[in-house]
């Protein structure tokens, strides 16, 4: 029912406040019941409406894309429609609702803007349309379901951090000739023996030519592995500055992906929580970045705990030769000690192992506050957590496991320059 059928009633009542009986009542709601089924009956029917969504291209958060919604008269009758394009409230669609009056045979397109406000695969709902006949009384309604999926990729900030980091990068490479033991490296040219230096790189018949010692110098190899882990347990769920700390590790896995394909550099990415939830892979892969990016659009933290013993056997599968396996998780005493320090050896004793967690910003408020007793515990307990923090990262570099702790915005380029002392340095 519409405001045109209230409308109408409210009209009727003028004949019975001027005619107070019985009779007149009775006339009057009949006249309007009869008007009504007969405009129910005058309203066309909707099944003959053909719908078609074609949803936008994928965008990263942070920008706006959108939907088409095509109707296709299939009746023999006009049809005035009011239509509602309804999406999941993350996919923030602006402008829903239209109307239109379609021929036998037209076709009309609706766009609905959207400004996604969450990553992932975001479903559009149902789509609602309503007939009705000239005189508007009632309409004839029904939703349809009509599928269509708006993929919304992670916003990848840390982009803006990549020029510098590859020029500091570049600088780095070109400046120093970096010893490196072993065989799969590039000869980059010889100097002169100092103390300090492996003898183990002196090149004997330089040097008897010379008659001076002198070693080989070599450069880091441009077709190194990386693997990234992304942790997607609980602890990727808890809310960590504006975003979650799995959003974080996302951010600093997209740059060093970045980085490192731009240095040469195989990257592949595995997320996985109690199971191996997504596996990406630089090779041959056209854009990495992009790939990556849609390869962890649908992911998201899982309420579980993470199975270390499976993350490192997917490990172990992805890279057979030595690489750098960077574990982006949460660096949590008694959960480090529970569950990775056991694997840690099988991963270090085959590959060069980092360890980077997203530290949560609001530890260093609580630890500043001195209000009243209450605020002095809470800083106590705040200080505490990040002495402990503090305490692992050593006991990891005793290890010979590298690492890296920083606030979220800061923790993409903090893994962007450990992997670029690394690379510059012959640690990969």
């Amino acid at each position: 029912m519409t405001a045109r059928l209230f409308l109408l009633t409210l009209l009727g009542l003028v004949p019975v406040m001027l005619v107070p009986t019985w009779p007149t009542a009775l006339i009057v709601a009949g006249v309007i019941v009869v008007a009504a089924v007969a405009d129910f009956f005058l309203a066309p029917r909707i099944h003959g409406l053909e719908l078609q969504r074609t949803p936008g291209p994928m965008v990263r958060l942070g920008n706006g894309t959108h939907s088409t919604l095509s109707l296709i008269n299939g009746t023999n009758r006009r049809l005035r429609l009011h239509v509602r394009d309804a999406w999941v409230p993350s996919a923030g669609a602006v402008e829903t609702r239209s109307r239109h009056v379609l021929e036998p045979g037209e076709q009309a397109q609706v766009t609905t803007e959207l400004e996604p406000t969450r990553r992932g695969a975001l479903p559009g709902d149902l789509v609602t349309v309503r007939s009705h006949s000239v005189l508007g009384l009632i309409r004839r309604q029904k939703s349809i379901d009509v599928p269509a999926t708006v993929r919304v990729l992670p916003p990848f900030v840390s982009r803006r951090e990549l020029p510098s980091k590859t020029q500091k990068l570049r600088e780095l490479e070109g400046r120093s000739a970096v010893m490196i033991r072993g065989m799969g490296t590039e000869f980059d040219s010889l100097r002169d023996y100092v103390d300090g230096d492996d003898v183990r790189s002196i090149d004997w018949r330089a040097s008897a030519r010379a008659q001076n010692l002198v070693v080989k110098t070599w450069r880091p190899e441009k077709d190194r592995r990386v693997v990234i882990v992304v942790d997607s347990s609980r602890f990727a769920a808890r809310r960590c500055g504006e975003g979650t700390v799995f959003d974080a590790a996302l951010e600093a896995s997209l740059l060093l992906t970045a980085l490192a394909t731009g240095a040469g550099d195989r990257v592949d990415v595995i997320a996985a929580d109690a199971r191996v939830r997504a596996v990406a892979s630089s090779h041959r892969a056209h854009d990495p970045v992009h790939d990556l990016s849609v390869a962890l659009t649908p992911v998201h933290p899982e309420l579980y705990e993470a199975n270390w013993e499976s993350i490192a056997a997917a490990v172990m599968q992805t890279s057979r030769q030595q690489a750098l396996v960077v574990l982006v998780t949460q660096l949590d005493e008694a959960t480090f000690a529970e569950d990775i320090l056991p694997v840690l050896p099988t991963l270090t004793t085959h590959h060069r192992v980092v360890v980077a967690g997203v530290e949560d910003p609001t530890l260093e408020e609580l630890a500043a506050e001195r209000g009243d007793v209450e605020d002095v515990y809470t800083a106590a307990a705040a200080e505490s957590e990040r002495l402990a923090t503090a305490s692992l990262q050593t006991r990891l570099r005793g290890l010979g496991v590298s690492s890296v702790h920083a606030l979220p915005e800061k923790l993409p380029g903090a893994l962007a320059d450990l992997y670029i002392r690394l690379k510059v340095t012959g640690g990969l």
